[in-house]
């Protein structure tokens, strides 16, 4: 055959074509469209590729396949007889469906409609799929997926279940790739309805082995992994029923909003979810900045009675403090200390200190609360952001006085600061005989209770 193709190649780039027309018609060959496109893709001119192609259309029993038209396209291209060869989908597409010989077929449809929605060109491709309805070509699994697919992802879960529902009524059944596909897709647009109903379908014992075919992630003999996204820890303690399986598809996705919707059902429905589920729900939405969802998985530990992990706590904990929601805090802080974790000195300590001073109104905040928010840090080790808060102090126009000095001059020293101590130290002294110079008089209220609490020299 190579002999052939090679032999017709030279016909058509050394002879003229009136010459290689005769030859061509005197040949005892079997024009199909293999060897139609072997001679094609070797490449003659392209006038004489063109000429050839309309001269096998003429042949008696023989029919174009989306084989020759394609590669007579690149031919064009090439030649730079068409201004681009990467033709967009919808027309490359149209073309293959309408002109391939071997007819529109289940697959040609499907792939045409396909390519329609996801050009977004609703209306054609309803028009496409009513064509294939009305040609008596029956739509197999692979077309329903597409069409859900579509209407997932446009928001319309309602009307891709009733086509779910009528796919099996037609005696199409859904398989593993359309349920992964489906569950995928609805796990991105919160659609937990229709995901409920996936994991449905075979309840009759079908459901588990198909899922665990799908997903097999999910099931990982109550052990834990770390998802690789961001290394969250995710319990998979063997999911028994429905919703469990729903939400470790969820978990995966990271689906914030979804998991609300069911967790809240759960919650009115008492179905029970181990503790480390709940911790990893609590995680993801603190990963997420995200108080509402967290407070959520929150309160179903504290309806259901669940003590979740330390993690748990200390990420919740954590996100109320960067959220200033320290009215929320007192509530962890009990169910931790319930479940018999210990906060730490540390902790303990800067939660005390930082609760009582956020919940303080800012009239009420002075350089009393200032410095003794600085104390703090300086005890937890904390030196820079006690740096920091004593600049935020003298910006809203709380002048330091001894007890402030004596905290930082304390605090340096104990953290191993020794030049920014002596600094301080001198900023003391001098602020000390300024004060000694007038009268103790001109030192506000504030500034006496701060001294009181915090000054070594204070004389009472």
């Amino acid at each position: 055959m190579r002999n052939v193709i090679g032999k017709i190649y030279k016909t058509l780039k050394y002879s003229s074509w009136e010459s290689a027309e005769q030859e061509l018609n005197n040949m005892s060959l079997r024009w199909d469209s293999y060897t139609v496109n072997q001679v094609l893709k070797s490449h003659p001119p392209m006038e004489k590729a063109w000429l050839f192609f309309n001269w096998a259309s003429s042949l008696r029993g023989f029919k174009h396949d989306h084989y020759t038209y394609t590669t007579m396209l690149d031919i064009f291209g090439e030649a730079g007889r068409v201004s681009s060869i990467k033709l967009d989908s919808v027309t490359y597409t149209s073309m293959m469906h309408w002109l391939s010989s071997s007819g529109n077929t289940v697959v040609s449809y499907t792939a045409y409609i396909k390519i329609l929605f996801h050009n977004r060109r609703l209306k054609e491709a309803t028009r496409v799929y009513k064509e294939m309805i009305s040609s008596g070509v029956a739509p197999n699994c692979h077309t329903y997926t597409v069409l859900m697919d579509y209407l997932i992802a446009s928001g319309k879960c309602k009307e891709a279940l009733e086509i779910f529902e009528k796919m099996q009524e037609a005696g199409a059944q859904p398989d593993k790739a359309a349920c992964n596909i489906l569950i995928q897709r609805c796990s991105k647009v919160g659609g937990t309805e229709f995901m409920t109903h996936i994991l449905h379908f075979k309840i009759s014992g079908e459901t588990d082995t198909l899922l665990r075919q799908v997903n097999p992630q999910f099931y990982m003999d109550c052990s834990t992994r770390k998802d690789a996204s961001n290394s969250i820890t995710v319990a998979a303690d063997c999911p028994t029923n429905i919703d469990n399986e729903l939400l470790f598809v969820l978990l995966k996705n990271r689906n914030v909003v979804a998991i609300d919707h069911l967790l809240t059902g759960m919650m009115d429905k008492k179905i029970y979810l181990e503790h480390k589920v709940v911790s990893t729900i609590i995680e993801v939405n603190c990963s997420h900045c995200r108080p509402k969802g967290a407070l959520l998985a929150f309160k179903y530990s504290v309806t259901m009675g669940i003590s979740i992990e330390r993690t748990g706590y200390l990420s919740l904990i954590g996100l109320l403090i960067r959220s200033n929601m320290f009215s929320k805090l007192v509530e962890i802080v009990e169910e931790m200390t319930r479940a018999g974790y210990s906060l730490g000195t540390y902790l303990a300590s800067l939660l005390i200190i930082s609760l009582i001073f956020n919940l303080l109104p800012d009239n009420h905040k002075c350089t009393a609360t200032f410095t003794a928010l600085i104390s703090v840090y300086f005890s937890v080790r904390r030196v820079t952001k006690a740096l920091e808060i004593y600049k935020i102090m003298c910006t809203k126009g709380f002048c330091p006085v001894l007890g402030t000095y004596d905290v930082l001059i304390a605090g340096f020293e104990t953290n191993g600061k020794y030049a920014e101590a002596e600094h301080y130290r001198k900023a003391k002294k001098s602020k000390s005989l300024h004060a000694n110079s007038g009268s103790q008089e001109s030192v506000c209220i504030e500034g006496k209770i701060c001294n009181l609490l915090f000054s070594v020299d204070v004389v009472l």
